[in-house]
């Protein structure tokens, strides 16, 4: 089937990578390239990145008007980042793939709220995009497990899998049924303070911060007075929070135990 895509993330970058093998993606809707590092250069979107591999035909407006031309009668959005205007919704279906359970976590970072939750499931809704953020009718929706060591990654990359299968389907012959009223939860966008751990809060809590931040964003904790990014950890018999990676201010991530060697 001939479709557009609209995604910037990682994650719709995986999902777009998995759309063109069984589908002609005629363009790729993505932000604008973004300085990135330490030389602050201009750097392409992981979706174009992607894209330009597949020699996918990429466009790149800073936001989307009724001038923006649309080569195909639908529009596939993961990981986007921009407001679509009614003026484009009303010229092509816009199926939008969220990586949760709708109408639980609509909103900016499903994954990591709900791994910080310490949802023990999760899942992909396919719905039509619509004004209201992530309210539209669902198409389609797959639930799956979470284990207790699954990072954001992990959870990321399951996702994407069941994504493209569910759309595969609804690609044939999309209906719609309306999202129920009741359940409604908001992942709010991750801030600084989410990165914060605060060593004084019990160590499973913790352990869900870590996981919902990584490999990512990372989360950050002082630690003998030394600040680090903490990428992995786990909870001990004893209860206590146990380090597995981080990374100190100005070096490379690695064991906490490698750290701890680097002290000394």
């Amino acid at each position: 089937m001939r479709i557009a895509v609209a995604a910037t993330a990682p994650f719709g970058a995986d999902v777009l990578e998995r759309l063109a093998e069984s589908h002609e993606v005629a363009l790729l809707l993505t932000r604008p390239d973004k300085p990135r590092g330490r030389g602050r250069r201009l750097a392409p979107t992981p979706a174009k990145e992607t894209a330009e591999r597949l020699g996918i035909p990429v466009g790149q407006p800073a936001r989307l008007d009724e001038s923006v031309a649309l080569p195909a009668d639908t529009v596939v959005v993961c990981a986007y980042g921009l407001l679509i205007p009614e003026s484009l919704l009303s010229r092509a279906l816009w199926l939008n793939v969220h990586p949760s359970l709708l109408p639980r976590w609509r909103g900016a970072a499903p994954v990591e709220r709900a791994l910080m939750a310490g949802d023990a499931r999760t899942g992909v809704t396919i719905h039509r995009t619509t004004a209201e953020l992530d309210a539209g009718p669902v198409a389609a929706q797959e639930a799956f497990d979470v284990g207790p060591e699954d990072d954001a990654g992990a959870v990321y990359r399951r996702a994407a899998e069941v994504a493209a299968r569910l759309l595969d389907a609804v690609l044939a012959g999309p209906r719609f049924e309306s999202q129920p009223d009741e359940g409604v939860i908001y992942a709010e966008k991750i801030t600084a303070d989410d990165r914060e751990l605060d060593l004084a809060r019990p160590a499973h809590e913790l352990v869900n911060r870590i996981r919902a931040l990584s490999p990512h964003i990372g989360a950050r904790a002082v630690v003998d007075s030394r600040p680090l990014v903490v990428w992995k950890a786990r909870e001990a018999g004893d209860g206590s929070l146990e380090l597995l990676e981080v990374q100190p201010e100005g070096g490379r991530r690695m064991t906490y135990a490698e750290y701890l060697r680097g002290l000394h």
